[in-house]
């Protein structure tokens, strides 16, 4: 059923979910026993005024372009090549859970042993949600493996990070980002990863996300990230009343018909929020999401979006163009990203022509419930393993080895 209208000086009613979806999940239809919780609206009344809002943040989670850039000591920071003797650590648990028979949907730490490198990797979540936000992993064996032992393996590496959620209504835990010549214009039906469209600056429906590259592109597809805590301290400088418009729940954010019996087609949101207790500023922002519900809007369902909003859309997508760190991603490299607190966006690009391999990246999106010492986030689905995502009903996990 269609819903009605609603009023630009009023909240949507709450409602009220178990705070544990995973109670009685199928293990036929979910082999690791963990349901991905979906995307669902914020405990309004956790929502803080911009008042409540820190004026400058400090810390590492605050960083500027030239701290990574210009120098090979500079980037070591947030590169690392793998060493000879931790892709054949990887490489062997690969192979023994490809021989087990288990599913690819069934992966976790507890089939996927990797004893030496899951200390480092330990470290590496610390950083990825309480320090800098990203890393960027280097010399992944992808041709000499192949997408079977390679996605494997990238699956199994992923889970010392994170739970894989699922990232679209079909259920995919193992995403595929790839050009598949949909039209990138109709912006209420195609997600923008399936085209070859540059992607503004956003963050994904989970705490990481991770991108593999199998194979590049012939031209551009370049990789983009930003500190939102230098631009909120950017923005609180120069524009604090766009600040202000980004902390207030007057955003509605698309479903694209990714949506449970019962749910209604949008969420109504703020891009800015603070974290439950830490006081920690976490961002919730992508164009496409926002600026895709005229379908809504031109019926008086939803307001249409306000020249204060649009405003505050295009100075916040300006600023994080003009603080990026530019990327480039290589076959093998894999990056991972908080969307707690780095925003990410690609370029255009152009692939090769056939028989040349089109660009192809390895996405998955991961999840770090607070409970296991991630972000305490306004949700109810905060203490999940699996919160966040997309999830369609009941529909299972899907690992699939190339794009469909």
């Amino acid at each position: 059923m269609a819903p009605g209208p609603v009023a630009t000086s009023t909240l949507p009613s709450q409602n009220h979910f178990s705070s544990e979806t995973n109670s009685h999940v199928p293990l036929d239809l979910f082999p690791d026993g963990i349901k991905t919780s979906g995307q669902h609206p914020p405990l309004y009344e956790q929502l803080r005024p911009y008042s409540a809002f820190p004026k400058h943040i400090s810390g590492p989670t605050v960083w500027k372009t030239p701290d990574y850039l210009g120098s090979p000591e500079k980037e070591k920071k947030w590169t690392h090549r793998l060493t000879s003797e931790e892709v054949d650590e990887i490489s062997l648990a690969a192979d023994q859970f490809m021989s087990s028979g288990q599913a690819l949907t069934g992966i976790s730490k507890a089939n996927f042993p990797l004893p030496k490198l899951s200390s480092y990797l330990e470290a590496i979540r610390d950083d990825l949600l309480n320090g800098k936000g990203f890393i960027l992993f280097k010399g992944f064996p992808v041709q000499e493996w192949g997408n079977h032992k390679s996605a494997v393996a990238y699956m199994g590496l992923g889970t010392y990070l994170g739970y894989f959620v699922s990232q679209n209504g079909k259920g995919h835990v193992l995403g595929h980002v790839k050009d598949l010549g949909e039209d990138s214009t109709q912006t209420d039906k195609v997600r923008i990863y399936r085209t070859n469209a540059r992607q503004f600056f956003h963050a994904d429906d989970s705490d990481l996300v991770g991108l593999l590259c199998i194979a590049k592109a012939l031209e551009g597809g370049e990789s983009d990230i930003v500190s939102v805590h230098h631009v909120y301290n950017t923005l609180q400088t120069e524009r604090p009343d766009v600040v202000e418009t980004l902390t207030k729940p007057i955003w509605y954010f698309d479903r694209k018909g990714e949506t449970s019996q019962g749910q209604e087609d949008f969420i109504k949101t703020s891009v800015f929020y603070l974290e439950n207790g830490n006081g920690r500023v976490y961002s919730k922002w992508d164009p496409y999401y926002v600026k895709s519900l005229t379908r809504f809007s031109d019926k008086g369902i939803i307001p249409p979006l306000s020249a204060e909003q649009l405003e505050a859309a295009q100075v916040l997508e300006d600023t994080c163009q003009r603080l990026a760190l530019h990327m480039i991603l290589d076959v093998g490299d894999i990056q991972f990203l908080s969307n707690e607190h780095v925003l990410h966006a690609r370029t255009e690009y152009k692939d090769h022509p056939p028989p040349a391999p089109r660009r192809h990246l390895m996405r998955l999106w991961l999840a770090t419930p607070e409970t296991e010492g991630g972000w305490k986030l306004p949700f109810h689905d905060s203490t999940e393993r699996k919160r966040g995502g997309i999830q369609v009903d009941d529909r299972p996990p899907v690992a699939l080895l190339d794009a469909d």
